[in-house]
């Protein structure tokens, strides 16, 4: 590649890069609204789905785990407990814990907030595209798929 062609192929990375940014966090926030996860912050979203994930946890290790401090943490955790979303338990390895972990109602709200995204995206991709087009999402969500895997 010549010097000049290196220049466009870098400057059409940065204006894709820039697209893709837009698109996906567009396509986040229309999902989101799908969800029906009411009125939980990011900071418990994530601290659900970390549960969901990881299993239980004591609120040290979800604080170590999220980046957060204790006390953020803290609170956090006890909005979720008031909401009925998770509860506490002690941990019988160490009594002075307390290991948290997802109640069967916060794991049937994350299934029907999969289940509603899910069912919207779907509905979306068939009344807006074509079999063909279909076709060319799915092949670059394969190449997105490249980007994001390590």
């Amino acid at each position: 590649m010549t010097v000049r062609s290196d220049e466009f192929h870098a400057a059409h990375a940065s204006t894709l890069a820039a697209e893709l940014r837009a698109l996906v966090g567009k396509l986040k926030r229309r999902l989101r609204e799908q969800a029906g996860v009411g009125d939980l912050t990011p900071s418990q979203v994530s601290v659900l789905l970390r549960l969901e994930k990881d299993g239980e946890a004591t609120a040290s290790g979800l604080a170590r785990a999220e980046g957060m401090r204790p006390q953020s943490m803290a609170s956090v955790i006890a909005a979720l407990e008031s909401a009925g979303l998770v509860r506490g338990a002690p941990d019988p390895a160490d009594g002075r814990q307390t290991l948290l972990s997802l109640t069967d109602a916060c794991r049937r709200m994350i299934e029907e907030g999969r289940t509603a995204r899910q069912d919207w995206l779907s509905r979306r991709l068939q009344a807006r595209l074509s079999a063909v087009e279909m076709e060319v999402v799915a092949e670059a969500a394969g190449l997105l798929s490249r980007l994001v895997d390590d």
